[in-house]
């Protein structure tokens, strides 16, 4: 494990951890849960979101090898049929209004096995999931070519008029049927939105009118690849076009490699609605030109260009020297997408040369550097306020709406609450506007520490603020709690009165600070008092209401202070 994540290192990845599907599952949902699970070890492995070609076993295994030198980079090669032989895909009018574009390929004599099918079929799932954009710009479709004949025709109809066998299902349904049926499904109903509203679905038939595929939702069930499949047909369609070469090439490079003839896949005629035709997959092997001398100053090292050329060949990226040493010449394969810029081949060269191995040298720039004001007086409260015996906390910024809110007596609304659109959790539902909540959790959290407890936690809340360009607004708080079997509520005025002492603010009412009787929802009535200090308010302190004790699960009495530091920088 541990060469291995040194390896995952020095390719630039991370081996994220080592773990099986009942560590997964009885971390996730409990012991009792994971009982029968397969512990069978697993490898969560972090691959960069730029790397279409490293999201399979094949890609990743042989991108590891051509890395350790163990193999060349295998050479992909299309295969155009003979005239009249090859299948052909034909885009017509109806459907170039919203899905216009489409390419395709066949995998001939390939051999699957259990492993190499489900590594098929994962690859696409995670290719839909990044750069398809959950399938909104790019759906892939995966066929037995020899329960089908070609050419295949890519149109619209009306929902009314598509009707076939969804995939894994016994029997046939109209496209409006299977939008119903796939309404409850956790993982189809996401890419129902699609074409839902649209007056035409998008879908692929055979030269017998056989359906082969209604994308973006679901394939044909006629067509369905299993383990004893020779032939794969692959179609591609989308919105952009660009994505869709990429997903096709990422596909027909990883799993050629089980074809009987090794990394050779075979064309696809693509017949557009104005009668112009294009072959698939491009499969496109383009060359750039780079400066040795560029890369050794970006990286800062001082390899020969030789060397430099042997550094890219590791990483996929077959180079070799020309022009007396002043060039190196690059060959970016199919399966490089990510390769756009001179920089991306200089960052290829760094990886390979190992990061850890590139000498830390001291900038020729000078510069002074300056903490900023409100992180300096941050940081200077805290460690007089843990000399004054209270002990930090540091409490998430993300909260649910009934702490911020229902449990402190107060309305959502007058919160002024930034909210998460799709909260992950009930527990992070928006963006806390007081740090008291956070600290009261923690009080409830820490019950079986003896008495009294006295918190405190100096971060930032953030309130909607229509003046913004990001329509919202910081602000550093301070706040603090004392919980006993008393109030203790001179103790948090005490800890006011340090904090002013320490700001060298006096305690009067011309430039000075004072406090003033006031009521607030989360107070008890009669025991809560605004802060004023340079003619602003900036706060309040008090004894907390017994409901709002409650609602935290506490049993004792406490009593608060929060305030905006802001105003003392």
């Amino acid at each position: 494990d541990e060469e291995f994540n040194e390896l995952c290192f020095e390719f630039g990845l991370e081996l994220d951890e080592v773990t099986s599907e009942k560590d997964i599952i009885s971390k996730e949902k409990g012991e009792g849960k994971a009982e029968g699970a397969s512990e069978t070890i697993l490898y969560k492995i972090d691959v960069p979101a730029n790397r279409y070609d490293l999201l399979c076993l094949e890609g990743l295994v042989r991108g590891l090898q051509v890395f350790k030198e163990r193999i060349d980079l295998p050479r992909y090669e299309k295969i155009i049929p003979a005239e009249g032989e090859g299948q052909r895909l034909i885009i017509t009018e109806e459907v170039a209004k919203f899905r216009p574009h489409a390419v395709a390929a066949v995998l001939r004599n390939i051999t699957f096995t259990k492993e190499r099918y489900d590594s098929f079929i994962d690859l696409q799932e995670k290719l839909h999931q990044n750069i398809c954009r959950r399938r909104a710009l790019v759906a892939i479709g995966t066929h037995d070519l020899d329960t089908v004949s070609g050419p295949f025709t890519f149109t619209a109809k009306a929902p009314s008029e598509i009707k076939f066998k969804p995939l894994n299902q016994s029997q046939e349904y109209t496209a409006s049927q299977i939008m119903d049926l796939y309404r409850t499904d956790s993982h189809l109903r996401h890419y129902l939105h699609l074409i839902e509203n649209k007056p035409l679905y998008p879908v692929i038939f055979d030269s017998n009118g056989v359906v082969v595929s209604m994308p973006p939702i679901i394939n044909g069930d006629h067509t369905k690849i299993s383990l004893t499949t020779r032939n794969v047909f692959i179609e591609c369609t989308g919105t952009d076009m660009t994505k869709a070469k990429i997903v096709l090439d990422i596909i027909v490079t990883m799993f050629s490699e089980y074809c009987e003839k090794p990394f050779t896949v075979e064309a696809v005629e693509v017949t557009y609605p104005n009668g112009k035709t294009h072959i698939y997959p491009e499969l496109a092997y383009r060359k750039e030109n780079v400066r040795p001398e560029l890369i050794n100053k970006k990286i800062g090292i001082s390899e020969t260009p030789s060397s430099l050329a042997k550094l890219l060949t590791r990483m996929c990226l077959k180079s070799q020297v020309t022009g007396n040493g002043n060039n190196i010449e690059i060959e970016i394969p199919p399966t490089r997408a990510d390769i756009i810029h001179a920089c991306d081949i200089v960052e290829d060269a760094a990886i390979a040369y190992g990061y850890n191995n590139i000498q830390m040298t001291i900038p020729k720039t000078y510069t002074i550097a300056n903490q900023l004001p409100l992180n300096k007086l941050t940081e200077l409260l805290r460690l007089d306020l843990a000399a004054a015996g209270f002990t930090e906390a540091l409490t998430f910024a993300l909260c649910s709406q009934e702490d911020i809110a229902d449990k402190l007596g107060m309305d959502i609304s007058a919160t002024k609450a930034v909210h998460i659109a799709n909260p992950k959790t009930a527990e992070f539902q928006v963006a806390r506007t007081t740090l008291l909540p956070g600290l009261l959790k923690t009080v409830a959290a820490n019950r079986k520490m003896p008495l009294p407890l006295k918190l405190f936690e100096i971060s930032d809340v953030v309130v909607k603020d229509p003046s913004k360009d990001v329509g919202a607004r910081n602000y550093r708080h301070l706040c603090a709690i004392y919980y006993n079997k008393n109030p203790g509520f001179e103790i948090i005025h005490g800890l006011l009165d340090r904090v002013m002492q320490l700001l060298e603010v006096p305690p009067n009412k011309e430039g000075g600070y004072m406090i003033k009787a006031t009521e607030g929802s989360a107070f008890f009535p009669g025991r809560c008092a605004e802060i004023f200090a340079k003619g602003q308010s900036i706060g309040k302190l008090g004894v907390l209401h017994p409901d709002v004790i409650t609602k935290f699960e506490l049993t004792m009495p406490c009593s608060a202070l929060e305030i905006n530091i802001e105003p003392f920088v």
